[in-house]
């Protein structure tokens, strides 16, 4: 799978924050295929990848969100056990170390997606992209 765009949106941490944004986002129909949020010290860290970056910049722009954008890698896996252990240890095998990491879904097929962020996104995209073909994943 190619990489992608992730935003990481800066929002406070209290109740209907995320909930705004992320109607906004539906609002100008952007769909959010994968979401992590995680709260410290009274604000939220919230990533997504969209399908639609473009758009979704310019609706995060217009609702003066802060946020920041990255180059992430995406691989759908298999739904069965040994998958991530097996493509954490070929990143690792690579000196690629995650950063972060989170779960969303594939549009039109819903299946799993593992997104990955690192250093070097294109090469762990690459690296990815081989572990899934060599186990039917691709």
């Amino acid at each position: 799978m190619p990489t992608s765009k992730e935003f990481a949106i800066r929002v406070e941490d209290r109740p209907g924050t995320l909930g705004k944004a992320c109607r906004a986002l539906a609002d100008h129909n952007v769909n959010i295929l994968a979401f992590q949020s995680i709260a410290s010290e009274g604000k939220s860290l919230v990533r997504i990848v969209c399908d639609n970056p473009t758009t979704a910049k310019a609706t995060l722009d217009r609702e003066h969100l802060t946020y920041t954008e990255a180059e992430i890698a995406q691989v759908k896996l298999p739904n069965r056990p040994g998958e991530l252990a097996r493509v954490a240890a070929r990143l690792g095998e690579a000196n690629i170390n995650i950063n972060h990491a989170y779960s969303g879904v594939e549009p039109g097929t819903n299946a799993p997606l593992l997104i990955v962020g690192v250093t070097d996104a294109r090469k762990a995209a690459t690296i990815l992209d081989q572990t899934a073909s060599a186990a039917g994943g691709s």
